[in-house]
C-alpha cells in the first residue's frame, strides 16, 4: 500500500488538514456516503453538506452529528443556503459509491456550483475536487472543470493538478485551488 500515492480522497484530506488557514466553516459538496463529510466535521466548527439524493441525507441523519448542516438539494445553490465565508469546499463528483450509477453530478450544475463557490470561500480557503472520469458525466465533467480552473486568475488563485502518471487514462484525479 502506499502511503502518499494512494487515492484522491485521502489526498485531500491529507492537503486540507496541513493547509488550511482557518478551521471554522466547511462544505461537502457532495455527501454521498459521508466520508468527507466525517473528515470536516472532525476538523471544522460547522459544516454544510449537500446532496441530492434523500438517501444519502436519510442514513447520515441516522449519525447526528452536531456540527453538520444536511441540505437536500444541489450544490449549484450554495447561495441559497450559505451567507457566510467557508474555509474549505470539497467536492467528490461523480456517482454515489454503491448507489444508483445513473445518478451524478452534472457539468452544468457544477460549473454554476464553482463560480458560488468563487464567492463564498475566504482568503486563503481551499476548494479541493475529486474527479472522476471513468462514465460519460464524468468525462463532460472534466473538460468543463478543467476549462474552468485554467481561466481562473492567477494573482488571485493558485490550482494544482494531481492525477496518476502510471495508470490508464480513466484514472480519478485531484484539483486544488487556494484563494489568495
Amino acid at each position: 500500500m502506499f502511503r502518499y500515492v494512494s487515492n484522491v480522497s485521502e489526498l485531500s484530506h491529507y492537503i486540507i488538514k496541513n493547509f488550511s488557514c482557518n478551521f471554522n466553516i466547511a462544505v461537502d459538496a457532495t455527501l454521498g456516503n459521508g466520508y468527507d463529510t466525517d473528515f470536516l466535521s472532525n476538523n471544522f466548527l460547522k459544516v454544510y453538506s449537500f446532496d441530492i439524493q434523500q438517501c444519502a441525507i436519510k442514513t447520515y441523519e441516522n449519525k447526528n452529528i452536531n456540527n453538520v448542516i444536511l441540505i437536500n438539494d444541489s450544490h449549484e445553490n450554495f447561495i441559497k443556503y450559505i451567507n457566510e465565508k467557508v474555509n474549505c469546499i470539497m467536492y467528490n463528483l461523480g456517482f454515489l459509491p454503491g448507489g444508483d450509477k445513473n445518478i451524478t453530478t452534472k457539468c452544468e450544475s457544477t460549473l454554476m456550483s464553482l463560480e458560488s463557490s468563487l464567492n463564498i470561500i475566504d482568503k486563503g480557503g481551499l476548494i479541493t475536487i475529486a474527479l472522476y472520469r471513468g462514465h460519460e458525466e464524468g468525462k463532460k465533467e472534466e473538460n468543463a472543470v478543467i476549462n474552468f480552473v485554467q481561466n481562473l486568475p492567477k494573482e488571485k488563485y493558485g490550482v494544482m493538478l494531481h492525477s496518476f502518471v502510471n495508470r490508464n487514462n480513466l484514472a480519478p484525479f485531484l484539483i486544488v485551488i487556494e484563494k489568495k
